[in-house]
């Protein structure tokens, strides 16, 4: 709290200006995406959704799915436009949000250490506290603005005004708690890669913590256990009780006064966590496929190690999940009528569940390949492609392990999540469950492809390798509930992926996917030796 007083953060005001006239660019579509996230759901639901007849079937599919509590929280009341886009934009806008801040404050903190800029900076007249300050500030400003953009586009289209501004309110305390948890981990972190990681995995961790307590049979405090339960018992659209964001006021200001003690007593350019020191020869690492896997090795060590806890989690949701499923009215009377069985449901609930597995593995693949151009841009590569070495065989490296390591992820987790689904005799086969996850990765591996090619023929829209990630999201997640046709679902490579237990699965599908992403990594090759260098 002493170093946010006006006296010790001498520099503040310059600093802030310029930092945020340079570093809009890269709040603004963040602003713009939370925003029509939640605008979109207004609009769409009294088009797709125009009578009670259709409103209901859609809570009665939603209420019959908990994958869908897991990604979006508990569906309070889907009978209403502002009840709708609670559910769809609640937990999804939260996490967008806290993902917004994270890379606002690392990026304004401690990469610009890792660069050198922020010597340059404390060389002239700044106090020690002010740059994390900036950082904190650009957050919080970005929190506000998108708060109250997505309250006015909102608005604007048709939502309730109260409901509306209480949602987008769970978007700014998202916003500026995981600002503050980033500040802290901006401090521990030996760089600003580890830092992201660090902030970006207890968000994920705590995500996938709420989802769990959502979707599955856990005691009703257990939500009060994470940060993203807090702004769930907001219950925007329904209760709209403001008292939780409290609980998350307090936790941000607990997270920025441990940050701005550690930062006063960590060395400049150091994190609590000391990096390595490199091998004392090259050996191995002096390889284009060794180089690779040494960038790598702290993502390619942290994403198994997820996906591991990943299939403990799914698992044990698979095991209670059955039992949630027969309690469902309508399909309890279809279990008795013998139309269907549990284990035959709660296997398509395990491969919506390996769906959503094999788009964590698209990020897993897409930051891999991300990788490639920014060693390019900080002129890295330059060094390493000015002797012999082929453009094509460092490419490769980083392709490798974008394939070969998401593969191994999704093996490892359907080999988890049907070992522990089995084991509580719910009728599953665990060689079922892991041939179904080994059938998702055509899908994972198009998705790669689709970075790859960006990466390598055209780096200045490499953005589009994050979009296919969305776009499989929603198309794979949501499309079903928005009856969409069939040509639009299919853009989804999850789409094409069949249900291995089916009496005569439909592999045509994975075939298609498979050669476009032969087309895609042949663009990207191709490209990557032809194009000019960044």
């Amino acid at each position: 709290a002493g170093a946010m007083r006006r006296g010790h953060l001498t520099g503040l005001r310059p600093l802030l200006r310029v930092a945020m006239r340079q570093d809009l660019p890269n709040i603004m579509p963040w602003v713009v995406l939370i925003s029509a996230l939640s605008a979109s759901s207004v609009l769409a639901y009294s088009w797709v959704f125009p009578d009670p007849a259709e409103r209901n079937e859609l809570s009665l599919t939603v209420s019959a799915n908990p994958a869908l509590s897991l990604i979006f929280g508990p569906a309070r009341d889907l009978m209403t436009a502002e009840g709708f886009n609670s559910w769809r934009a609640g937990m999804l806008g939260a996490f967008f949000a806290g993902l917004m801040a994270i890379l606002i404050v690392v990026r304004n903190s401690r990469a610009d250490e890792d660069s050198g800029q922020a010597e340059l900076l404390a060389s002239g007249v700044m106090s020690r506290p002010t740059r994390l300050a900036v950082a904190v500030f650009m957050a919080a400003l970005a929190a506000v603005l998108l708060g109250v953009m997505s309250t006015i586009v909102t608005v604007v289209v048709g939502g309730n005004p109260g409901d509306t501004t209480m949602l987008a309110a769970t978007f700014t305390s998202s916003a500026l708690m995981w600002a503050a948890v980033a500040a802290v981990a901006a401090q521990i972190g030996s760089d600003s890669r580890s830092a992201s990681t660090l902030a970006i995995g207890v968000m994920g961790t705590l995500f996938v913590a709420r989802g769990y307590v959502d979707a599955g049979d856990a005691p009703e405090w257990a939500v009060w256990l994470t940060p993203f339960g807090w702004l769930e018992q907001v219950q925007p659209a329904t209760e709209n009780d403001p008292n939780p964001l409290l609980l998350s006021l307090a936790f941000t200001l607990a997270m920025l006064a441990l940050a701005f003690a550690l930062q006063s007593r960590r060395d400049f350019g150091m994190g609590l966590i000391p990096p390595r020191r490199g091998p004392a020869h090259g050996g191995w690492v002096a390889r284009p496929f060794g180089l690779a896997i040494r960038l790598n090795r702290g993502s390619i060590i942290a994403w198994t190690l997820a996906f591991a806890v990943l299939g403990v989690v799914f698992g044990v949701l698979a095991t209670s999940v059955g039992e949630v499923i027969a309690s469902n009215p309508n399909i309890a009377r279809a279990l008795a009528a013998g139309a269907v069985s549990q284990a035959d449901l709660t296997f398509a609930f395990l491969a919506t569940l390996l769906s959503l597995v094999g788009i964590i593995a698209g990020v897993y693949g897409v930051q891999v390949m991300m990788r490639v151009p920014a060693e390019e841009s900080s002129e890295r590569m330059d060094q390493l492609l000015a002797g012999s070495l082929a453009r094509s065989r460092y490419l490769a490296g980083f392709a490798v392990i974008a394939f070969v390591g998401p593969a191994i992820a999704m093996m490892l987790g359907g080999l988890i999540i049907g070992a522990v689904a089995a084991a509580s005799n719910a009728g599953i086969s665990t060689v079922d469950v892991f041939v179904q996850s080994l059938a998702t990765i055509p899908a994972v591996w198009t998705l790669t492809a689709l970075c790859l090619a960006v990466v390598g023929a055209v780096p200045r829209v490499r953005i589009i390798g994050w979009l296919g990630l969305v776009a499989a999201f929603a198309l794979t997640i949501l499309g079903p509930l928005f009856n969409l046709w069939d040509w639009i679902l299919s853009v989804s490579p999850f789409w094409h992926v069949p249900n291995v237990t089916s009496v005569e699965p439909d592999w045509t599908g994975l075939m298609w996917i498979s050669a476009i992403s032969a087309v895609l990594i042949t663009v990207g090759f191709v490209g990557f030796r032809r194009r000019d260098l960044m």
